[in-house]
């Protein structure tokens, strides 16, 4: 199959074009030709939109009216999917907010089986907390929070059909523990920290690779006390960013995207069973979250997670850095393609690459989304309040 995209903007590896033929076998991009003569089976009209790598989430912790906390399932698991594949995100990790090792235990399960089964977008899974410093827990129950054993530790290593990326403190844990979960594989983020600078670098050094929500819940950036932040600026770490009005003042957006460069900044959603529904309450743990203005949050003031899709934190990262639509893309595409060591498979368009890309309207509102090369049903005829 042969499409051709044309009268909008195209954005490939090597430049923006304004028109592109995408062959596509086997859910795969066999060849992306920029001449205007080639055969196409179909033609889309971009008017004067954009196509862009798919988008890949690696931060989801609901969607669709299914926090999979209280779901650990197959078809929890396609129901986030299917509300973030509406706004662009081809590509996701179920997240787990600090829990039970049953419950990690079924959530690792869950995510092999859907893998399994073929279930759209999910790649693997992360796991956030719940090995995590109650001093910088936010909504994470404080009684949930736990040092990582022997036990749990064999749990997360064991082979998986997909990523698992594991968010720690890793002021508490040992530097040998980030040694074995890294050298089995499993990609460890520094989140949910109050480290020090030095205790950061030293998790780095083991093997850390990432920092979850940069700036959101972890010791500051300061002159005298860089912080974990400060250790994220000063490593080749990869950082997640959270933009969406809320978490990040746009200063602090444009000073990170500055300091990290676009292959080393990714947008995350942290999102939550409200994305892709009109409910504007869930309830957490136990605890009843309200949805307010597009934010997330507990009645005694705390955030708990996001009412936000890719397709917005692409547009408001424009909005807030005057970056390129292409460059902010990188960072919800390539970037976290190469934090999950899947860049070559996804991330781009461009042959040999799965063929997921999304087509967004000159507003940047999602228009239509493609898994393997297979269309999804028109994405503006199910945008909520996320997306507007």
């Amino acid at each position: 199959m042969i499409l051709r995209f044309q009268n909008g903007w195209v954005a490939l590896p090597g430049g923006v074009v304004e028109a592109a033929n995408i062959a596509v076998a086997d859910g795969a991009i066999t060849s992306v030709l920029t001449a205007g003569a080639e055969r196409a089976d179909d033609i889309v009209d971009l008017e004067g939109g954009w196509l862009l790598p798919g988008f890949i989430d690696t931060q989801v912790n609901g969607g669709g009216g299914v926090l999979f906390n209280d779901q650990v399932d197959v078809d929890a698991i396609a129901a986030i999917g299917e509300a973030h594949a509406r706004y662009g995100t081809t590509a996701f990790l179920p997240t787990l907010i600090s829990d039970t090792p049953q419950q990690i235990a079924a959530a690792l399960a869950a995510v092999d089986a859907a893998i399994d089964q073929g279930t759209p977008g999910v790649v693997g899974i992360h796991i956030e907390g719940p090995f995590i410093n109650e001093r910088r827990r936010g909504i994470h129950e404080a009684h949930r929070i736990r040092r990582l054993d022997a036990d749990t530790l064999s749990m997360l290593i064991a082979p998986r059909r997909g990523r698992v990326m594991l968010t720690l403190a890793p002021e508490l844990c040992d530097e040998e523990d980030i040694q074995t979960l890294v050298r089995h594989g499993v990609i460890v983020s520094a989140g949910h920290s109050d480290a020090s600078y030095e205790e950061a670098q030293r998790a780095i050094t083991a093997g850390l690779s990432g920092f979850t929500h940069l700036f959101n819940a972890m010791s500051p950036l300061h002159h005298r006390k860089p912080g974990a932040v400060g250790a994220a600026f000063d490593s080749d770490c990869y950082c997640g960013l959270i933009v969406d009005d809320v978490h990040l003042h746009p200063a602090v957006v444009r000073l990170a995207v500055t300091a990290k460069g676009k292959h080393r900044v990714m947008l995350v959603t942290d999102a939550m069973p409200s994305v892709g529904t009109d409910d504007r309450e869930f309830t957490l743990q136990g605890k009843r979250i309200a949805v307010r203005d597009g934010v997330c949050i507990f009645e005694d003031g705390t955030l708990a997670g996001t009412h936000l899709d890719m397709a917005s934190a692409v547009r408001k990262t424009v909005e807030v850095t005057g970056l390129s639509v292409a460059d902010v893309a990188t960072m919800a595409s390539a970037t976290p393609a190469g934090f999950l060591s899947l860049g070559t498979s996804h991330g781009a368009i461009a042959q040999g690459r799965r063929a997921d890309w999304v087509w967004l309207d000159t507003a940047l509102q999602p228009r239509m989304t493609w898994i393997g090369g297979i269309p999804l049903s028109d994405s503006s005829a199910h945008l909520t309040a996320a997306a507007q």
